[in-house]
């Protein structure tokens, strides 16, 4: 009978070994991936200052943010949070460390971050991102923007799923035009948040959302149209256009999202990607490009990747300009729905190569030995010892282990074995 419960907290993933196995190989691939496109690896604190972590996040995350709670500690350490991305405490990293950094800095992130939301099917509070980012001094080129969509699409490509992936890509200064265009700056932010919450309610919802904050029938249903565009570049760029809107902000954006598609087509993209104008991220440091990557046969699940061009997030640390541009695959979430849909049941592996069985005591050395050599060639070994049966350790070795080597008193007399491959 347990004393207390031991079950994890809510929204929190706890895999089974041969699960983590299978996760691990996942971030290793995304790793790799990152690296092959010239990114640097660095790792950032999970504890942050709250005035770091809030500082221009916007949106619900000052909601969802989990506080770090200390006693007898000085006054100026007492306000810290755990992150909830990677993107802000980067803003913190390249000021802190411009002076020693090249730029454009091409860097990447893997690790933890913290979301105190709902918790609910295939949404975590704890989870793992993989991060992409290009921070720039004074200017970043248009070309980066496509470099870090290009990088995460190959990600996606490195798991051989069984179902399509879409990156699903806009520009936040399109809307901002549109906004501008019929005089709807005091409503900005309520328009941008009813936009990145529209997939998730009914239409209906939504046209009713944009009533309550003052839209007439008219502006209604020019948002609900607005929203609605979505497909090839071509298409999209000549229903933008056909809108009449002639704001500044607004013909900059439809330049900037043409481009950034027309790079992403050279590079080999044409059916992994769309634009399309529900997207906008509800992060209020994105300045540009936004994107979404989606599994169209599993919209329940919502983004599995996200991420955009933040054009002044250093700002409040600093007079200098940084402009960025980074991504984000929601490894968490993008396990559970792979493994929930048994999408990727093949690659499930168990987690050691090699499970060295000494019979007895007697043979007990000589298996440590077998071990070692086994595992200076590279492989992962494990000795099962103890005074079980053989069948109970066979048994045992079958259920961590790919192969098995059994070593009795002739194969120490000879110093030889063989292997039993298990499959």
């Amino acid at each position: 009978m347990k004393k207390i419960n031991t079950a994890a907290i809510s929204g929190m993933q706890e895999l089974m070994p041969e699960a983590q196995a299978t996760f691990d190989k996942i971030k290793n691939k995304i790793s790799e991936v990152y690296r092959r496109h010239g990114f640097f690896h660095i790792e950032t604190p999970v504890i942050e200052r709250s005035e770091i972590l809030l500082a221009k996040a916007g949106g619900d995350t000052e909601k969802q943010i989990y506080k770090v709670v200390k006693t007898a500690e000085a006054a100026e350490d007492a306000d810290q949070a755990l992150r909830f991305d990677h993107t802000v405490p980067l803003a913190r990293y390249v000021v802190e460390h411009e002076s020693n950094l090249s730029f454009p800095f091409k860097v990447t992130q893997i690790g933890r971050n913290y979301r105190g939301e709902r918790a609910q099917k295939g949404r975590f509070r704890e989870f793992y991102q993989c991060d992409v980012d290009v921070v720039g001094r004074g200017s970043l080129p248009l070309y980066y923007d496509a470099d870090v969509i290009s990088t995460l699409l190959d990600a996606f490509f490195e798991f051989e799923l069984n179902t399509p992936v879409i990156a699903r890509i806009s520009n936040r200064k399109i809307l901002s035009g549109v906004i501008s265009e019929y005089n709807l700056e005091a409503k900005a932010g309520e328009i941008f948040n009813i936009i990145d919450h529209a997939e998730k309610v009914p239409e209906e919802k939504t046209r009713e959302a944009f009533s309550e904050i003052g839209l007439g029938s008219e502006r209604v249903e020019m948002m609900m149209a607005f929203i609605e565009i979505r497909g090839e570049r071509e298409e999209v760029a000549t229903k933008l256009k056909e809108l009449g809107v002639n704001n500044e902000v607004f013909v900059e954006g439809v330049e900037e999202l043409e481009q950034v598609m027309r790079m992403l087509e050279a590079d080999g993209y044409k059916g992994e990607i769309e634009a399309d104008m529900k997207i906008v991220r509800g992060l209020d440091y994105y300045t540009g490009t936004v994107f979404e990557f989606n599994l169209p046969e599993y919209q329940q699940v919502g983004s599995v990747c996200g991420g955009g061009r933040y054009e002044s997030l250093a700002g409040y640390f600093t007079d200098q300009k940084f402009p960025g541009v980074g991504g984000s695959i929601g490894l968490t979430r993008l396990f559970y729905v792979l493994a929930d849909n048994n999408l990727i049941k093949s690659q499930i592996e168990k987690p050691v190569d090699m499970a060295v069985v000494p019979i007895s005591e007697n043979e007990l050395e000589f298996a440590m030995k077998v071990a070692r050599e086994r595992r200076e060639k590279g492989e992962k070994v494990t000795v099962v010892a103890g005074e079980k049966k053989l069948g109970d350790k066979l048994k045992y070795a079958a259920a961590v282990a790919k192969n098995a080597i059994v070593l009795g008193e002739d194969e120490v007399a000879n110093g030889s074995y063989r292997i039993k491959e298990f499959k």
